[in-house]
């Protein structure tokens, strides 16, 4: 069987796999990867340089970070003023989920979760209500604004690798506004849709302060590390490697400063990282690397630009809305990992700025996923924190919520991208 063949036989099957597997993703994305290596479908010198280090470098360094920030439990205690300060349940649930979004846009979306629920299953234990809307609220918010920076969620690390953006680029990109304004469009249209959800819920309520700040430092660690990604802008305009190491570098500080104050153990920090995530993107990056050193995906950009001729309009309309879809059912890592080159070559033949099928994938495959519960990572682990409580959360229970979000959401993105970046 020729290489090319074997490629695709290897990506088909690792994808049909992510779905009907959705919690052994790794395992498949590891074996798959060392599949195609052992078969030399690819070369180890070429597996290993299909790894983009610099994503994974931001990624392993922030999870760090998020991790003693989530320790601290400055998030948390801010989410209890907020509460305390609302005049009702429906805007203190409004309001915890734009603080959701603020710290997710900063911190992956699984951690940022973690770091609100326990705010949001209390208020519910306090008014007597079902935590369920709650919390499926929390979920779709986060996955939302993990979009909005490059290192709020890895498809936006992906494409920051990929397109050789910078974390400033994700605000203004070549003199025009970017990602980030296109989230926060998305996110003032899904605020509606979210105070209609919840507008019956006129209660008002006072939490019991319970939380408090075991320190500021990380905090600081924190934003300090967010204003020196920004101004590695200016040394590193080709994202190949100032931000890795910089995450890096301030994720060894977190360790050491851990271990220093609290007597924290470095090595049962470095167990308790999402290593299953790091290492499914390593095997995704060689997976993908495979298929597009085989030509696959130009075959598949020639289908798609042979489909919609010259027209832009349309072109860019079927990348949103067909990566929003698929992306409520596949895991949107690989999926974008997969398309980002096809949404190159057809802005190629196309003769246009890139920017605007790059962005539109981007909005369509972070944002699909929270139409149902297995769309993204932090929808998953939300429902088995509600099933923890005694709450299950069927597939329509979650899409009463994610659809709606999402389409206010992806529309009100997919159309401001078009007005910017369409012309």
């Amino acid at each position: 069987m020729q290489n090319n063949t074997l490629a695709l036989l290897i990506f088909v099957s690792a994808y049909i796999l992510f779905v009907f597997l959705p919690n052994k993703r790794t395992l498949v994305a590891v074996l798959g990867s060392a599949l195609l290596i052992f078969l030399k479908v690819v070369s180890p010198k070429e597996a290993f340089f299909s790894i983009n280090w610099n994503v994974m470098g931001i990624f392993v360094g922030t999870l760090i970070v998020a991790d003693i920030f989530m320790e601290s439990r400055v998030p948390a205690y801010v989410a209890e003023i907020i509460v305390n300060r609302a005049k009702n349940t429906a805007w203190s649930i409004l309001f915890i989920c734009l603080l959701t979004g603020f710290i997710s846009a900063f911190v992956e979306n699984v951690a940022t979760v973690l770091i609100v629920a326990p705010i949001a299953l209390s208020l519910a234990k306090k008014l007597k209500i079902n935590p369920m809307n709650m919390m499926i609220a929390i979920a779709v918010s986060s996955n939302l604004q993990g979009t909005a920076t490059l290192i709020g969620d890895p498809p936006s690390m992906l494409l920051g690798g990929f397109a050789k953006m910078n974390f400033g680029d994700f605000f203004f990109y070549r003199g025009r506004p970017s990602i980030f304004f296109a989230v926060e469009f998305g996110a003032l249209a899904s605020f509606f849709a979210l105070y209609f959800i919840f507008r019956k819920h006129k209660e008002k309520v006072q939490l019991v302060r319970v939380e408090k700040v075991k320190s500021w430092v990380p905090t600081v660690i924190l934003v300090t590390l967010v204003f020196l990604l920004a101004a590695s802008s200016f040394l590193d305009s080709g994202f190949s490697y100032a931000a890795g190491i910089l995450c890096v570098a301030f994720g060894i500080i977190s360790m050491f400063w851990e271990k220093i104050v609290n007597k924290g153990s470095i090595v049962k920090g470095l167990k308790g990282l999402d290593w299953g995530t790091t290492f499914f993107l390593i095997g995704i990056f060689i997976i993908v690397g495979a298929v597009t050193l085989s030509g696959w995906l130009e075959v598949l950009s020639n289908f798609l630009s042979g489909l919609i001729g010259q027209n832009i309009f349309l072109g860019f309309t079927l990348v949103v809305f067909m990566s929003m879809v698929i992306s409520a059912f596949v895991d949107n890592v690989p999926f974008l990992a997969a398309m980002l080159p096809v949404a190159i070559s057809m802005s190629a033949k196309l003769n246009i700025n890139p920017s605007l099928f790059l962005f539109g994938l981007l909005i369509g495959a972070s944002l699909g996923g929270n139409i149902t519960p297995i769309g993204a990572s932090a929808n998953i682990v939300a429902c088995g924190l509600l099933k923890k409580e005694g709450y299950e959360v069927r597939f329509k229970d979650f899409m009463k919520i994610g659809i709606p979000f999402t389409f206010v959401a992806v529309t009100a993105a997919y159309l401001f991208i078009w007005f910017i970046w369409g012309k």
